[in-house]
């Protein structure tokens, strides 16, 4: 029996059902768990959370000498499994999203962090349990994908696997909905993209953090990582087929050369291509201990090469997902006709080519200049894109603080 009481009225062997609140204020990756640790209960009472529901049915009920008016049955409408929103939020600028982003990736990152670490400890993992953690990603990627994909490159050698896993939920769901994914299939996708590497939890730390070239033997160990992740979601017996697919084949290419059943064409599942291609964009852009991550606008190149004759990735996939992040995505560095350098803020809706880009440095004299915002798609603008720019060629470090701002 499903019933709401007073967080001071929590035991250990309580199962909780639901925390009240937010997803973003509450200490804990998922909602549904026995407390088994004094510490969660400590960590509980110093959340702000006020109020919570227990199932009765799967671990302990509150006393006998409780009060009725502090017990109540769980009403209909509040035992729903989250989903993702049926009406998208308003689309707005970079700037307006960015500081709420910025507390999404913390968060997501300590949850994913978590998860990795019940994994290591023998526990199943309940993909339904993370459904609030997929919905505070795309309410973010669905207001603005541009701040949360590109603050989840800004990745640290300790958070990389967590934040690796955050960014590639990000843009399934930002490439899911440029493919027409709607609904169900889309949550699904971005559970997937969240799912997609829980099988490096049991790689070895050794070869997983290894600070540079994997040997081949070393390579062999972590190409098992998908069957692992496939294990560990069986195990769990809620995953869904969408997590479970794109988690076993998001290595598959569209060539046969993938791993770990060399499928190739239309024996890879439309999700399991989507996953191939976020995935591959995420690394390939980040920061790594023993390879510096590729500019955003340099990493779209490459891919493109990869994805030609067939080989890589799906084109229609790749198509999609070139068009949902931008030919320049956020954060790419670019040189204006003018000859003056920038940097990609946002996308514009009437032409790849054409972003809203922030003017800080001039080649010409060699000096950072006054920050500009200039729409290059607006009327009148004269500015044209003429190339992309390696960052390290000017001096120029921290390129991130000119769009993320203080953030």
């Amino acid at each position: 029996m499903l019933k709401k009481i007073s967080v001071h009225q929590v035991r250990l062997g309580m199962h909780v059902h639901e925390l009240c609140g937010p997803w973003m204020n509450h200490p804990f990756w998922r909602t549904k768990f026995i407390l088994t640790d004094p510490l969660d209960i400590r960590r509980l009472l110093e959340s702000g959370i006020v109020e919570l529901w227990i199932d009765s049915s799967k671990g302990l009920d509150v006393g006998a000498d409780e009060t009725p008016d502090k017990v109540s049955a769980a009403p209909e409408k509040t035992l729903r499994p989250a989903n993702l929103r049926s009406e998208a939020p308003r689309q707005i600028p970079l700037s307006e999203e960015i500081e709420q982003a910025v507390k999404t990736c913390a968060k997501a990152s300590k949850a994913v962090k978590s998860m990795f670490e019940e994994v290591r400890m023998g526990k199943a993992v309940s993909p339904e349990a993370a459904n609030d953690l997929v919905e505070e990603i795309s309410s973010s990627v669905l207001r603005n994908p541009g701040a949360l994909i590109s603050l989840a490159r800004l990745k640290t050698a300790d958070d990389y696997t967590y934040m690796h896993s955050v960014a590639v939920c990000a843009l399934m769901i930002a490439l899911g909905k440029q493919l027409q994914i709607e609904g169900d299939d889309l949550r699904e996708a971005g559970m997937a993209g969240l799912l997609h590497d829980l099988g490096k939890a049991v790689m070895p730390a050794d070869v997983l953090n290894k600070p540079g070239k994997l040997t081949a033997e070393e390579f062999d160990i972590i190409k098992n990582h998908p069957v692992e992740g496939h294990r560990i979601l069986l195990e769990g017996k809620t995953a869904r087929e969408i997590p479970l697919d794109v988690c076993l084949h998001h290595h598959e290419k569209i060539d046969g050369s993938g791993y770990p059943h060399r499928l190739q064409g239309e024996g890879i599942s439309i999700f399991a291509r989507m996953g191939a291609v976020c995935d591959v964009y995420d690394a390939i852009t980040s920061n790594r201990p023993y390879k510096h991550g590729w500019d955003p606008a340099e990493s779209i190149k490459k891919m493109t090469e990869w994805s030609g004759g067939g080989g890589h990735f799906d084109q229609k996939v790749f198509q999609a997902f070139v068009k949902c992040i931008g030919i320049y995505p956020t954060g790419a560095l670019i040189r204006l006709s003018s000859g003056r350098l920038a940097v990609v803020l946002d996308q514009s809706t009437k032409s790849l080519l054409t972003p809203v880009v922030k003017v800080f440095f001039s080649t010409k004299s060699q000096i950072f200049i006054q920050p500009e915002v200039v729409d290059l798609s607006r009327p009148g603008c004269h500015e044209k894109i003429v190339g992309k720019e390696d960052a390290a060629q000017w001096g120029i470090k921290n390129l991130h603080e000119l769009w993320a701002g203080t953030a």
